[in-house]
């Protein structure tokens, strides 16, 4: 039977591999990747890096496919992700049909974990349920976004004893959740951290935390600290095309 992997492969940083990840990237026939286009090209080469430093085994193969247009101002946010999942799931169905053969081994390399913010695993599911093509899966777990970035600020994800919520921007947007001091915000394009300024929080941000392009931010939210990460975070999209960003605003435990 067809065998695939979901194989998390971390932040950026290549030595974020596991000794698991790169056993399974030594078990492949095809690597599957969806093209971004031109603006993530980066992500592309960062992949290729990695096929080229971990895998021994001749004769696999690197197969691109377009990733399918998201609409990214949608009057109806949860319509239209489940639209751009299910032409995703047309794109992994037809490339696992015409590109792995009845008993060949296929591979999504998934940035940090595949079980964090992640579609990799529904998306597979949905092609299994689509009932056209039988495979086996397995998930191949990685050094993920956010314990990356706590790495490199050298903290931790919580407070001893304190509860740990990770958010959205567009879910952060609607006030701080309760009974949480440490939240991890990923997928924000707002900075919604501003809305958070001189409230006694500190903030712990990172862009390409893992690349050689990494920028590290930190201290008590004040509005300056902010304007600061706006700015910079701007001057960073603009020179790359494209950003990928995650923070934690704490709470300090009071004494």
């Amino acid at each position: 039977m067809r065998k695939l992997y979901a194989i998390g492969i971390g932040a950026g940083d290549p030595e974020h591999l596991t000794v698991q990840a790169i056993d399974r990237l030594n078990r492949v026939d095809v690597f599957f990747v969806l093209d971004k286009g031109s603006e993530k090209a980066d992500l592309v080469r960062l992949r290729q890096e990695i096929l080229d430093r971990f895998v021994t085994r001749p004769g696999y193969r690197v197969v691109l496919a377009e990733d399918p247009p998201r609409d990214r101002t949608p009057a109806d946010y949860r319509a239209a992700v489940a639209d751009w999942h299910a032409a995703r799931a047309e794109v992994y169905e037809q490339l696992i049909l015409s590109e792995l053969g009845p008993t060949g081994t296929g591979a999504f390399l998934v940035w940090g974990d595949p079980s964090l913010y992640d579609s990799t695993i529904a998306l597979i599911e949905a092609v299994l349920a689509r009932g056209n093509v039988e495979f086996e899966y397995e998930v191949v777990p990685g050094v993920s976004s956010i314990s990356a970035l706590v790495a490199r600020h050298r903290t931790t994800m919580n407070q001893i004893g304190r509860a740990v919520q990770l958010t959205t921007g567009r879910r952060l947007a609607e006030g701080w959740p309760d009974g949480v001091d440490d939240v991890f915000v990923l997928l924000d394009a707002h900075t919604t951290f501003d809305r958070f300024t001189d409230e006694g929080l500190q903030i712990f941000w990172g862009a390409y935390v893992g690349t050689p392009d990494e920028i590290l931010l930190s201290g008590p939210l004040t509005a300056a600290l902010s304007d600061e990460i706006r700015r910079v975070r701007a001057e960073a999209r603009e020179r790359h095309g494209w950003i990928m960003d995650t923070y934690l605003l704490r709470r300090p435990a009071r004494k």
